[in-house]
C-alpha cells in the first residue's frame, strides 16, 4: 500500500515577534549577559568532568584528567570587571566632567547677575540725575510762564490804552447829531471836548463811529466835515468809550471838558444820545507809519466853542 505524501502546510506570513518571544542575548542587559555566558561555561565544564569520572568508574578504569578550563572562565571574568571598571571610570570622568560645566555655568550666571546689578544701578543713578534736572527744567518753565501771562497782560493795558490792541467790556455809547434846525453844525473841537472828558473820567479806550483813537490821532475839521487821520466822517458822530458804565457818565459830567461840551451841545442844539452798554468791542486801530519827525507836531487846536463867547 503506497503511502500518501502529505500535502504542504499553507504558508502564513509569520507574525512579528513580542519582545518576550525574543532571545534572551537580544534583550538581556550587556554586562548581564557576559557574567551570566561565563558562568554558563564553569558550569558546563564542572558537568562535562562529573560525567567522565563516571564513565571511567563503571569501566574500571582511571579517570583522565582533562585539562582544565577554569583559567579561561577566570579571564572571562577578568574581562568583565575590567570592562566594567572602564564603564566605571567613563562614568566617573563624564560626571566629573559635568560637575565642571556646572560650575562653570554658575559662575557665568553670578557674574552676569553682578554685572546687570551694576548696570541697574548706573541706570537707576542716571534716572535720578534727569529727574533733578526734569524739575529743574519745569520750574523755569513754570517761571517763564508766570512772565509770560505777566508780559501779556501788560501788553493788553498798553495796546488798550494806546489803541493799538481791540479791546472788549463795557461802557458807555454817546451819539451826537447836528441840530435838528440847521444852524451851528458839530465840529472838530466839539467832539475833542467830549472825547477828552471821556479820557479824564477814566475811559479805557475811545473811537469814533469805529474808528479808534489812539495816543497819535486828531480830531481836525476837513472843510465843512470832522476827519480823523485823514478820514472823513460823516453824521452823527456815534462816540464809544469803555469804562465803568455804572459811574462813567457822571465822572463825565464832573470834568472840565465833559461840562463845557454839555454847556455847548445845550447852546447850539446838538442832538446827544447817551446809553450805557454791558458789552462792546472796540476795534484796533490801523498803524500809520511815519514819514519824518514833521509829523509827530500837532497843531494846537483853537480855543473850545463857548470860550469864544466868552468876554
Amino acid at each position: 500500500m503506497a503511502s500518501r505524501e502529505r500535502p504542504p502546510a499553507p504558508t502564513t506570513p509569520e507574525e512579528p515577534r513580542r519582545p518576550e518571544q525574543l532571545p534572551a542575548r537580544v534583550t538581556m542587559p550587556l554586562l548581564t549577559l557576559i557574567t551570566q555566558q561565563s558562568l554558563d561555561e564553569d558550569y558546563l565544564h564542572v558537568a562535562e568532568r562529573r560525567a567522565e569520572q563516571r564513565r571511567a568508574a563503571s569501566l574500571g578504569a582511571e579517570p583522565e584528567t582533562p585539562p582544565t578550563r577554569r583559567g579561561g572562565g577566570h579571564r572571562t571574568a577578568a574581562v568583565v570587571v575590567a570592562v566594567f571598571g572602564i564603564m566605571v571610570a567613563t562614568a566617573a570622568l563624564q560626571t566629573s566632567r559635568n560637575a565642571d560645566v556646572d560650575q562653570a555655568g554658575r559662575s557665568t550666571l553670578i557674574d552676569q547677575v553682578l554685572t546687570a546689578r551694576a548696570g541697574i544701578a548706573d541706570q537707576q543713578e542716571r534716572i535720578s540725575r534727569l529727574g533733578d534736572r526734569i524739575a529743574a527744567a519745569e520750574a523755569t518753565t513754570a517761571a517763564l510762564r508766570a512772565d509770560r501771562v505777566t508780559e501779556e497782560a501788560r501788553e493788553r493795558r498798553l495796546a488798550a490804552r494806546t489803541g493799538y490792541g481791540a479791546v472788549e467790556g463795557e461802557g458807555v455809547r454817546i451819539t451826537v447829531s447836528d441840530p435838528a434846525t440847521g444852524g451851528v453844525l458839530v465840529e472838530d473841537r466839539d467832539l475833542r471836548l467830549l472825547v477828552n472828558g471821556l479820557w479824564q473820567a477814566g475811559a479805557e479806550a475811545v473811537s469814533i463811529n469805529g474808528n479808534r483813537l489812539t495816543v497819535l490821532s486828531s480830531i481836525l475839521l476837513s472843510g465843512t466835515t470832522v476827519a480823523i487821520e485823514g478820514r472823513d466822517l460823516r453824521p452823527p458822530y456815534v462816540v464809544s468809550a469803555i469804562g465803568d458804565s455804572r459811574t462813567l457818565q457822571a465822572d463825565l459830567a464832573e470834568t472840565a471838558s465833559g461840562a463845557l461840551f454839555a454847556q455847548v451841545a445845550a447852546q447850539y442844539g446838538f442832538g446827544v444820545e447817551r446809553q450805557n452798554v454791558s458789552s462792546m468791542t472796540l476795534p484796533a486801530a490801523r498803524p500809520r507809519p511815519l514819514r519824518s519827525v514833521e509829523e509827530l507836531v500837532v497843531t494846537p487846536p483853537g480855543p473850545p466853542r463857548g470860550e469864544e463867547n466868552v468876554s
